[in-house]
């Protein structure tokens, strides 16, 4: 796994905080030259600045050219980390609703789209996706962030499906709670699913570098996501039926 990581280029989207920060330093720290994208160019800066990597900001469905001339024209790792932690409804507006898809969902298509060519050509590439539990299982109050995580981890699968036999590795990175700033901002529903067993940034890390050294698709931080994803594959009435009464507690303390 070392020598997997050791001079490798990789790219980061949204490290400029939580589970990106910890990636990019993480992979940092295994000597791999790293790319560290944000939207806010300042924390992108910082981090770079900390790890010795490079800061290319921007929005991260347009940086992989620049983010492959910035590691001398070669990626070997990808990781389509940022992502939205949209709340709401049906009812939530379509602006809601497109950003979700655009940035948890069509920002890794289109790296992907940009990546293969040269990936497939020489036989070997990473990518790393960073879905969350909520796209294997769900998350009330929250179904644009529910509905885009499960096309998250579905692209992933299919990237791993279909191209695995030419060299191509895919690690969907699964996680419930994680202490950061989207966790910060679920709200009530947050505090009822997700703080209780919320772990630190570099834990995620920790778990996906495990994940590369067993060469595992599926990463996942909270071990207790594999039962609870077997449930709702074994007895989907039941495990709704439960969901839906931790809905109804929610709505009980008052949302």
């Amino acid at each position: 796994m070392v020598e997997a990581i050791q001079d490798a280029g990789v790219v980061v989207t949204g490290a400029g905080g939580g589970i990106g920060a910890a990636l990019a330093r993480r992979f940092a720290a295994a000597g791999a030259r790293v790319v560290v994208n944000d939207l806010d160019a300042v924390k992108a800066g910082a981090v770079a600045d900390e790890i010795g990597g490079t800061a290319v900001p921007g929005d991260a469905s347009t940086i992989v050219a620049e983010a492959r001339d910035a590691l001398g024209g070669t990626v070997d790792i990808y990781c389509a980390n940022a992502g939205v932690g949209s709340g709401g409804s049906e009812a939530a507006p379509e602006q809601v609703w497109e950003l979700a898809w655009d940035v948890n969902v069509m920002a890794h298509v289109r790296a992907a789209n940009e990546l293969l060519p040269a990936w497939l050509e020489r036989g070997s590439g990473r990518f790393v996706s960073t879905v969350s539990a909520a796209g294997l299982l769900t998350m009330i109050g929250a179904a644009p962030y529910s509905v885009t995580k499960h096309g998250a981890y579905a692209f992933a699968e299919w990237l791993s499906l279909t191209y695995r036999h030419r060299g191509l590795k895919v690690h969907a990175i699964c996680p419930q709670g994680v202490r950061t700033d989207m966790l910060a901002g679920t709200g009530s529903a947050g505090d009822l699913v997700l703080r209780p067993g919320a772990i630190e940034p570099e834990a995620v890390a920790d778990a996906l570098f495990t994940g590369i050294e067993e060469d595992r698709f599926l990463i996942l931080p909270h071990p207790e996501v594999a039962e609870y994803y077997q449930a709702r594959a074994a007895t989907p009435d039941r495990w709704l039926t439960n969901m839906n009464h931790l809905q109804q507690k929610w709505e009980a303390d008052g949302r």
